[in-house]
């Protein structure tokens, strides 16, 4: 009878774990550039996202209103974080995968005069964000990273 139960206890807590799959990869091997249409919208097919720059660029530069023809960075990471920028902007933005919307995580303040010609690179497990001629700075979900760190 101890058996049985002992049974039922193993079967009900195994039936409760949840299933993971590991490990997984959910980096996108390049960036994406992506123009901003007329209702403030950017599409990706290649991996099939869109989503609303309206609320970032009112982040950034407090107008939301001339952002159409714009252009946005944008490179996902190992662990799935979105690393948005675009040029002009102070920061890089991390966000994460929520309930059908993109939820920021971290703000990275990346340049105190705003990017001129910003560019992102998958060096994983970190993404590296290329400025022109400007030092090229790697940076996780947490911010940037130090040199001599892994």
């Amino acid at each position: 009878m101890k058996s049985l139960g002992l049974f039922f206890i193993v079967f009900l807590v195994a039936g409760c774990s949840p299933l993971m799959l590991k490990p997984a990869d959910f980096s996108w091997p390049i960036e994406s550039e992506l123009k901003v249409n007329s209702n403030g919208m950017v599409q990706e097919d290649r991996y099939s996202i869109s989503f609303s720059v309206k609320p970032l660029f009112y982040e950034e530069t407090k107008d939301s209103t001339n952002i159409s023809n714009r252009t946005i960075r944008l490179i996902r990471d190992e662990s799935g974080f979105y690393f948005i920028t675009a040029p002009h902007f102070k920061n890089v933005y991390v966000f994460s995968q929520n309930d059908g919307g993109l939820s920021l995580e971290k703000a990275i303040p990346v340049s105190v005069d705003g990017l001129s010609s910003p560019a992102f690179n998958q060096r994983a497990p970190d993404i590296e964000l290329l400025n022109g001629k400007d030092k090229p700075i790697m940076l996780t979900k947490d911010g940037i990273k130090e040199e001599g760190k892994k």
